[in-house]
C-alpha cells in the first residue's frame, strides 16, 4: 500500500465512476465498483488505483494487479481484463486528482495553540490554526482557514491571504502574500537581501533593504528555500510560481505566473523571469538578466546573458541547447583524435 494511513488518513473510498468524474476521463468498467487507495503499477492490489503515464511502465501494465488504471487512449486496449480502465489525455493529472481527493490535506484545527505568542493588534481569520510556540507579530493578518505551524514566526505586519500554510520553523517578514499560498518546513521569506557598500577603507556597509515580498496567489516554497525582500522595489514571485527545496530568490527578483524553480537552484538579484519559466536544478542566473516566457534553463547550467522567450539553455555558460550538443558532440570528436594520435605516437 502506497499510503502509511498513520501519516495519510483516507477519506474513504470512490467508486470509479467517481474517480472517473474527477480524474476527466472515461470510464471502461464497473462504475459502482470501489476503490479505497492508490498505489504504483507493480504493486497496488484490486481494491487500488494506479496510473500509467510513462512509455518506460508500459510493460508493467499486463501484469498489474489494480483494480483500475488511469492511462492515455494509446494503452486503453492492453488493461487486462480484470482491472478498469480511465481514459484521459493527461493521466498524471487525472490520478493526482483521484489522490487528492482520496488523501486531502488534514483540514486546518481551528484554535490557538496556549504556547502561541500572538501580538493583540494581529488580526486573526475565522478557522485559522495556529500551532505550538508559534508566533504571530504586532499589525499581522492572517486570513480565513490558515495553518500556522509549530514554532513558525510571522513578522510584524505580514499579511497572509486565505487559506495559507506556513508550516514548523518556516519565518515571514516584510511580506504580503494572496490566497493559497504554501510555505514548507524551515523557508525563509522576506529577510535581508546580500546589498552592500563597499568603504574607502574596504568595510562593507549594508545597503537598507525597504522593500517586500510579494507572493501572489498558489505559490507554493519548498523546505529550507529563501527569497530575500527587494531593497528598493519589490521581490516578486508571480501567481502559480512553485520552488523546490534549498532554493534562492535574491533580492528585487520578479517572476511571471507558473514558473517552475527546481532544487539548489540559485537566482541572483533583480533577474526578471517570465511566464512559465521553468529552471532545473542546480542551475544559476547571474544578476539584472531577463528570460522570456516558457523559457526552459538545464540541469547546473549557468546563464550569464539575457535568454529568449521559449528558447531552452543549457551548460555553462548557458547556450542554446542544440548548439551546446552540437559543441559537446564536436569536443569529444577532438579528444577522441587527439587520444589516438597520442597512441600512434606511443
Amino acid at each position: 500500500m502506497a499510503a502509511d494511513p498513520r501519516f495519510h488518513p483516507l477519506a474513504g473510498p470512490l467508486t470509479l465512476g467517481e474517480a472517473a468524474a474527477i480524474a476527466g476521463g472515461e470510464l471502461r468498467g464497473d462504475a459502482a465498483r470501489l476503490v479505497t487507495g492508490v498505489g504504483p503499477l507493480d504493486a497496488a492490489g484490486k481494491a487500488e488505483i494506479s496510473f500509467l503515464d510513462n512509455r518506460r511502465y508500459a510493460s508493467q501494465l499486463a501484469a498489474t494487479r489494480a483494480g483500475a488504471v488511469v492511462l492515455p487512449p494509446d494503452f486503453a486496449n492492453r488493461v487486462p481484463e480484470s482491472c478498469a480502465a480511465i481514459i484521459t489525455k493527461q493521466p498524471y493529472l487525472g490520478f493526482a486528482r483521484i489522490a487528492a481527493r482520496l488523501y486531502p490535506r488534514p483540514a486546518p484545527r481551528p484554535g490557538i495553540h496556549p504556547s502561541a505568542v500572538v501580538d493583540p493588534s494581529a488580526v486573526i481569520g475565522a478557522g485559522t490554526e495556529i500551532g505550538p510556540l508559534a508566533v504571530i507579530g504586532a499589525g499581522a493578518e492572517i486570513g480565513s482557514d490558515c495553518v500556522i505551524g509549530p514554532h513558525a514566526v510571522i513578522g510584524d505586519g505580514v499579511v497572509l491571504g486565505e487559506g495559507c500554510r506556513v508550516m514548523a520553523h518556516a519565518s515571514v517578514s516584510h511580506c504580503i502574500a494572496g490566497r493559497f499560498v504554501v510555505l514548507h518546513p524551515g523557508v525563509r521569506i522576506g529577510q535581508e537581501g546580500f546589498g552592500f557598500a563597499v568603504t574607502p577603507e574596504g568595510r562593507f556597509e549594508t545597503m537598507p533593504q525597504l522593500g517586500r515580498v510579494i507572493l501572489e496567489d498558489f505559490v507554493e516554497v519548498g523546505a529550507n528555500s529563501c527569497v530575500d525582500r527587494g531593497s528598493q522595489g519589490d521581490t516578486v514571485l508571480g501567481a502559480g510560481t512553485r520552488l523546490d527545496n534549498l532554493v534562492q530568490i535574491a533580492h528585487n527578483v520578479r517572476t511571471g505566473c507558473g514558473c517552475v524553480i527546481v532544487a539548489q537552484v540559485g537566482v541572483a538579484g533583480s533577474v526578471t523571469l517570465g511566464h512559465g519559466v521553468q529552471l532545473a536544478g542546480q542551475s544559476g542566473v547571474a544578476g539584472h538578466l531577463s528570460l522570456g516566457d516558457r523559457a526552459r534553463v538545464g540541469a547546473q547550467a549557468g546563464v550569464m546573458n539575457d535568454v529568449p522567450a521559449g528558447a531552452d539553455v543549457v551548460g555553462s555558460p548557458a547556450w542554446p541547447a542544440r548548439e551546446t550538443l552540437r559543441a559537446f558532440a564536436a569536443l569529444r570528436k577532438l579528444g577522441q583524435k587527439r587520444a589516438g594520435t597520442d597512441s600512434d605516437r606511443g
